[in-house]
């Protein structure tokens, strides 16, 4: 923990941000920050200062950031459901504690103030109850934490509405019941064996058509060095589509798990993908046939693209 606490400070002193949900966000998606684990208990309140200092706060952020990395360290995993207090709340209040050097004896008025925003702070997260948060609790305390410091400090930090990103990596995720939930799209993945031709059409179509309803893929079990030319030349003579600058052959392990999972069909067998598929669309493979044959697939491909967006939009 104390390597990862290292490298949150060292991230820290790389931001300018005067948003410290801006600081957390970015921080919070590399590589050594776990979507749960006591190293927020380091990030949360060090992001406060960072943005705190980038405001014109007056601190040494590097010496105030190793003094929260100490105090964070020493609270102990699970302090939510463990010992009914947030690691998140905890941290920022120990943020406001390091800028105005408060300690256990203070007699002047910083003791009672940072008792109060962490009670509001509290407060909220436990509006929106359980099981433990991913960075719901970290949103909700910088929320508190922003209008406090604007409040009680000679310094403006920003602030803009969150919308989590995180939730298909957290199993324990309220989905609709947190406020920053980011209700995703289905995801639609269209299969056949060598993910050269049909399949890719239909990618392509599904992000040409209904981008606004689900997200398309295709893969197949196998791959080829490239799309089918004739595809790609006919997809740029319809629709303006260069299928080789955004798409490419891939395996049905590339690609996220579908929501949805449509097989092209036509004469060969159909690939097995781990589970039944959801629909088989029965496409003839036009590969080697006429321009005009070539064409009637595309549009039959459309239509059913079409179609599968009134469905799933009539089902969200």
């Amino acid at each position: 923990m104390e390597e990862r606490g290292k490298k949150i400070i060292e991230a820290c002193l790389q931001e300018s941000s005067t948003n410290p949900i801006d600081i957390f966000y970015h921080i919070a998606q590399m590589d050594f920050i776990r979507m749960h684990g006591p190293e927020h208990h380091v990030l949360d309140g060090a992001a406060l200062l960072t943005a705190f200092y980038n405001a014109g706060g007056k601190i040494d952020l590097r010496a105030c950031l190793e003094e929260l990395m100490k105090r964070g360290l020493q609270m102990p995993g699970a302090t939510c459901g463990m010992w009914g207090v947030c690691g998140a709340v905890s941290s920022m209040g120990a943020a406001l504690s390091i800028i105005d050097g408060t300690g256990p004896l203070s007699s002047d008025a910083s003791w009672g103030k940072h008792m109060e925003f962490t009670s509001k702070a509290l407060a909220s997260l436990a509006q929106v109850g359980g099981p433990r948060c991913c960075k719901r609790d970290a949103f909700l305390s910088f929320e508190k934490a922003i209008q406090f410091i604007n409040e009680n400090y000679d310094v403006n930090l920003q602030y803009k509405t969150s919308e989590c990103t995180f939730s298909e990596k957290n199993g324990q995720c309220l989905k609709e019941q947190c406020p920053f939930y980011k209700a995703t799209k289905k995801k639609v993945a269209f299969i056949c064996v060598h993910n050269s031709c049909r399949s890719q059409i239909a990618e392509a179509l599904g992000k040409y058509f209904a981008s606004d309803v689900f997200e398309s893929f295709s893969a197949g079990t196998e791959t080829k060095p490239q799309i089918n030319q004739d595809a790609v030349r006919m997809m740029k003579e319809l629709y303006g589509i260069d299928m080789e600058q955004t798409q490419h052959s891939k395996l049905i392990t590339d690609i996220p798990t579908p929501d949805v999972a449509i097989s092209m069909g036509c004469n060969v067998e159909c690939p097995f993908i781990g589970r039944a598929f959801d629909d088989n669309w029965g496409l003839e493979d036009p590969t080697g046939k006429s321009d005009e044959e070539f064409k009637l697939v595309i549009k039959e491909i459309e239509q059913k693209i079409l179609t599968l967006k009134d469905e799933i939009g009539m089902s969200e």
